[in-house]
């Protein structure tokens, strides 16, 4: 589609193959393939990956080069600086949001993450993994387990669905009545909503067996909601799956593991910490993040920048960093950095 509006598309050499698509595959469509990201870098205008840029990519930024990705910036100050320097465009997949508030190029990653946070938790929960050898859903005779859920957006919607429908009993957080009361209307009767307080996540944590971050501040750090000494409160071998770790968690000792080694414990806790938890099933995540991004890469390149902020209010929300400076509150506060307005830098 991109090479129907008259784009030259490169793409490198294998980076496909992960996700179930070949060069071959590429090529067909009317891209060439390139052997290294150091070529790309060096050619192409505008830049689409997945996730934020390597530390041996930083070099390779260029000025005025518009790089559209995940970036979650407030998470590393590190790259938020490399960006900087590079005087790149810098427009974030996570913080792209329609007038309604949405945030179309988060969701369906946040669909992904929140059902695989059962997933994986539920899988924690054995014993081999460190959990206390726990059925999610339990059986006849025995109860379930006990599922927390704090934040009640679509990564908590869909991670309370999953857990529902294994049988657990399950609790959803949220700071808003408003939608503690839509979810109510839609959610099985094992899904109690609660509001989302100090005193309630206490509670609730100090009887869970599988506790799900999901909070959301677009383009900010998460909320700590869950601190050191909370984790006294929380039983031997229970979970915590925090999927807010991408924005720095809404645990405080969560920290960003792999899918290599995706565990560790503290307190008897363990702690799921997957930076990347799509990247577990590349297939659907691929499919589900290129419909939601497609339409926004094609009016990017069609009309560059800064015609396509003008045009879009939702790629505008989106631009993070331009040229050095900081064009995202969010970003210039998790670091004490100068916030320009975006339209005073055009």
């Amino acid at each position: 589609m991109l090479g129907a509006h008259g784009h030259e598309i490169l793409v490198e050499k294998g980076a496909g193959i992960g996700s179930g698509f070949q060069d071959g595959d590429y090529r067909l469509a009317g891209a060439k393939i390139v052997n290294d990201p150091a070529e790309i870098y060096g050619a192409a205008e505008m830049i689409m990956k997945v996730k934020e840029p390597l530390p041996l990519e930083y070099a390779l930024m260029r000025e005025n080069q518009i790089i559209f990705t995940y970036f979650h910036f407030a998470a590393s100050r590190e790259l938020t600086e490399a960006v900087i320097k590079a005087k790149c465009i810098a427009i974030a997949y996570e913080t792209v949001q329609t007038p309604d508030r949405a945030l179309p190029l988060l969701i369906p990653m946040s669909e992904v993450a929140g059902r695989m946070s059962i997933q994986e938790g539920a899988r924690c929960l054995e014993k081999l993994y460190g959990g206390k050898g726990i059925l999610l859903g339990g059986v006849p005779g025995v109860e379930p387990a006990n599922v927390v859920i704090l934040g009640g957006g679509i990564v908590g919607t869909n991670a309370a669905k999953i857990a529902a429908g294994l049988g657990a009993r399950v609790q959803i957080f949220d700071i808003s009545l408003e939608r503690l009361r839509y979810l109510d209307d839609v959610m099985p009767k094992n899904v109690a909503t609660v509001m989302s307080n100090p005193a309630n996540i206490r509670k609730a944590i100090s009887e869970a067996d599988l506790v799900v971050g999901g909070v959301l501040i677009p383009g900010a750090k998460a909320p700590r909601l869950i601190t050191r000494d909370m984790l006294r409160l929380m039983k031997t071998g229970s979970v915590i799956v925090d999927v807010a770790v991408d924005q720095g968690g809404c645990v405080e000792t969560i920290r960003p593991t792999t899918h290599e080694n995706p565990t560790f414990e503290v307190d008897g806790v363990v702690h799921y910490g997957v930076a990347n938890m799509p990247g577990a099933v590349p297939m659907t995540s691929t499919v589900a993040l290129t419909n939601a991004t497609l339409p926004y890469a094609i009016q990017i390149a069609n009309t560059g920048f800064p015609k396509c902020v003008q045009d879009s209010s939702a790629i505008a929300m989106g631009v993070n960093i331009v040229r050095g400076q900081v064009t995202y509150k969010g970003v210039a506060e998790a670091f004490s950095l100068p916030y320009v307005p975006l339209e005073e830098v055009f």
